[in-house]
Parts: C-alpha cells; structure tokens; sequence
C-alpha cells in the first residue's frame, strides 16, 4: 500500500507539484512492469513517512506520462531525482538501498 505522504504526478501537474513546491521533492521515476521499481517502492513509502513535512515525495509513471522524463533526460528505471527550488539538484537511477536514498535526501 503507498503511503499517504506520497503524490502521484502527471506530466500535467509536474510543474505545479514539482517545480514549484516549496518543500524539496524527490520524484521517483518508475513504471508498473518495472521490477526494480517494485523493489524500491516499499522504501519510497518508509522514507516518505520519515521526513514528511521536509521533503515531498512524489511518484512519476513513465508510461502515463512520457514527456518529462524526456525533458530530464531518463533512459533509464527507476531513476530517482532530487529537486530542491524548482532544480534538478541530484539523480540515482537503479534500484538503491535505504541508506544510498537517505544520503541523497540530505542534500536537500
């Protein structure tokens, strides 16, 4: 079950839910066949709930919606990106620990 902390975004919302967001955002970029995104999907949800309030967790399909990950630049899942002021500031892509995940969020 996803967590509550999580939004699901569209290539319709990004901007709005993404780029403007006043908290940091890590977008996690996946798709439903994808079975490393399946892998990672339990910890998106535990690291949602622990810094909820401080960084915004949100969820992107790439088969719903394909024009933004065109725009970052993903070729491949899961890539995860931190965006900190409407920025692009960091990337993981592949399915990472916990720990690898908590780094990349304290840069924000």
């Amino acid at each position: 079950m996803a967590s509550e902390n999580v939004i699901v975004v569209g290539d319709g919302d990004f901007e709005a839910k993404v780029e403007k967001n006043e908290l940091p955002c890590l977008v996690d970029f996946w798709a439903p066949w994808c079975g490393p995104c399946k892998a990672i999907g339990p910890v998106i949800d535990e690291l949602a709930e622990e810094y909820a309030g401080k960084v915004q967790i949100v969820k992107m399909n790439v088969d719903d919606s394909p024009a933004t990950p065109g725009k970052f630049g993903i070729k491949a899942i899961p890539t995860l990106i931190l965006f900190k002021n409407g920025e692009a500031v960091d990337r993981i892509t592949g399915a990472v620990g916990k720990a690898q995940l908590k780094e990349l969020l304290s840069k924000a």
